[in-house]
């Protein structure tokens, strides 16, 4: 066994579709998800990629050895991020925008190595196309609490899925950890 393969491998995330995905992709790893600040202006596209870096650092600074994966995923409407609602009434504006119009789903994705700083990031996107909504599906949908906790306000592994009418990339992007992607970066690292 080489060197490299003793190295733990740790995802720097609480989300279980991470955990669900990574787990699927064959890895054993363990959990360390950091608490960073959040705050970030610009695209989504940089947003997330700024976080996935921020949150791959805070969880590697914890560490002496090991590889750290962390990402962090954004809907964008018309170049304008759409984030976690703060309520129902923002899950219903944001459902309402994203009504029978294409938006954008960008991952940040960071692999980082404790031990010698070695670190490569990048912003993965994916174009969804939600079907026309009527009020009472959007009501009914946040009835069911899971927009609550997601950005732009859906889960396209769960009841929103059926929104979808076309995707133009990655489903598991969507869902916040692109595998082909970070199963490549993970190559680079001897993972």
């Amino acid at each position: 066994m080489s060197d490299n393969a003793k190295r733990p491998l740790i995802l720097a995330s609480g989300s279980p579709r991470r955990r669900e995905l990574l787990a699927q992709m064959g890895y054993e790893f363990e959990i360390c998800a950091p608490d960073v600040d959040e705050h970030v202006a610009g695209h989504a596209r940089d947003i997330v990629y700024t976080l996935a870096k921020r949150k791959a650092h805070a969880a590697a600074k914890r560490l002496s050895r090991g590889v750290v994966i962390a990402s962090d995923t954004l809907v964008s409407l018309d170049g304008a991020p759409l984030g976690k609602p703060a309520d129902e009434d923002e899950a219903r504006r944001m459902l309402t925008m994203l009504s029978g119009r294409e938006h954008e789903v960008y991952t940040g994705v960071c692999v980082l190595d404790a031990e010698s700083g070695k670190s490569e990031t990048q912003s993965v996107r994916t174009g969804v196309t939600f079907r026309p909504l009527s009020p009472e599906e959007i009501d009914a949908y946040i009835h069911t609490g899971e927009p609550m906790d997601k950005a732009g306000a859906y889960a396209i592994q769960g009841g929103a899925g059926e929104f979808v009418s076309a995707l133009d990339g990655e489903l598991e992007n969507v869902i916040g950890f692109p595998v082909a992607e970070v199963k490549e970066m993970l190559e680079h690292f001897g993972m």
